[in-house]
């Protein structure tokens, strides 16, 4: 509990939705003092998104307002677009399948904000992630105590975000609070909506914030990854058609493989060396199913993985089950084998590993060899 003459500095990413609202006006019910400030990221000039931003930047200060907070807005295009949206682009160059918000809270939200917070003056910081953090507390042979922070799943499992924060280290989740990992959404909203928050009944943005759009292939171009057209074979190398040029593919998608008669299609295979497209009508083609695969990037949330093999559930997408799994050290590799194949397990993306509630960590996945 806070003292009221000697209230601890939280600083808030206010985002002008409802979740980081409902969270900043928490904190000050609490007794902190709450700083609330807006991250103001790179957007393509004269763009859907860019229009979104600015109507987010005016609804995080009007947030701040009626919750009666100090509100700052920092500049942090730069270093969002060297570390994002240049991430984003190389990695659909290089054939992979990025993970912009993984590598967003990993680079900003919880690697600069937090950084310029403290350089602040900030006791904690706070986001309205739905995640939980727990304390547990352990006695050495010295009588010494030692704390260690556990990055647990929220309540809710429709809208948990701890797959997004498997990059988070002891030192980092000692000074966060996630005031909302022990309420639904919609008890986040009711909660709004009760204090008179004008953000209450605001909608949720599906898409990738700095593109606007569902789709990014036109987004991919305007940025001038190399696009060039090449032939869309099926798995025997009949050709079938063409495509646009592979950065517009990821593994199991459907849309934009222009062939009629006898699809769907699905991507099972980008060959970058011939300029192929590989697609299938078979919706359990087996190349669209794997097993196996390694992880670079790998980062433990207690600073070290347990003796491998280690024995967790994997998530390898957002909006995916979790898979029983075995994480294996062999030579200079980490591989990851799952209990049973899971549907398009494309490089790029973030296996995230869990053992119950509790986020062990991940890593980006990398070579699928089953």
């Amino acid at each position: 509990m806070n003292k009221k003459n000697n209230p601890q500095k939280v600083f808030v990413g206010l985002s002008g939705g409802v979740d980081s609202a409902v969270t900043a006006m928490l904190l000050k019910k609490q007794g902190y003092d709450v700083i609330g400030a807006y991250m103001k990221l790179w957007r393509e000039r004269d763009s859907l998104a860019e229009k979104n931003s600015e109507k987010e930047e005016e609804n995080a200060r009007k947030v701040a307002e009626a919750v009666g907070v100090k509100f700052l807005v920092w500049n942090m295009k730069n270093d969002f677009k060297k570390e994002v949206v240049k991430y984003f682009l190389d990695e659909y160059a290089a054939g992979r399948t990025p993970n912009p918000c993984v590598r967003c809270n990993r680079d900003i939200k919880f690697g600069l904000f937090v950084e310029k917070a403290f350089e602040s003056g900030a006791d904690f910081v706070a986001t309205g992630h739905y995640a939980r953090i727990r304390e547990e507390v352990s006695v050495s042979d010295a009588e010494r105590k030692k704390h260690s922070y556990k990055l647990l799943k929220a309540k809710d499992d429709n809208k948990d975000q701890s797959y997004f924060l498997y990059n988070l280290d002891q030192k980092t989740l000692k000074k966060i609070i996630f005031p909302l990992g022990n309420f639904t959404k919609g008890e986040v909203r009711e909660i709004a909506r009760r204090e008179g928050l004008f953000v209450y009944n605001k909608l949720e943005s599906q898409e990738v914030c700095f593109i606007g759009e569902k789709y990014y292939g036109d987004f991919l171009k305007r940025q001038n990854v190399k696009m060039k057209e090449g032939d869309i074979v099926d798995e025997a190398g009949n050709i079938l058609g063409k495509h646009r040029g592979l950065p517009f593919y990821t593994l199991g998608q459907r849309r934009d493989i222009r062939i009629g008669g006898t699809g769907p299609y699905f991507v099972t295979g980008i060959d970058y060396k011939n300029n192929r497209l590989i697609v299938s009508n078979d919706t359990e083609s087996e190349k669209l199913f794997a097993r196996e695969f390694t992880i670079r990037e790998a980062h433990w949330i207690d600073g070290k993985a347990s003796e491998f093999p280690v024995k967790a559930k994997a998530k390898i997408r957002y909006r995916m089950e979790e898979i029983p799994a075995t994480i294996m050290k062999e030579k200079t590799k980490i591989v990851v084998r799952l209990s049973k194949k899971s549907r398009a397990v494309m490089p790029g993306q973030s296996a995230v590993f869990y053992q119950h509630d509790r986020v062990l960590g991940g890593g980006v996945i990398g070579e699928v060899l089953d």
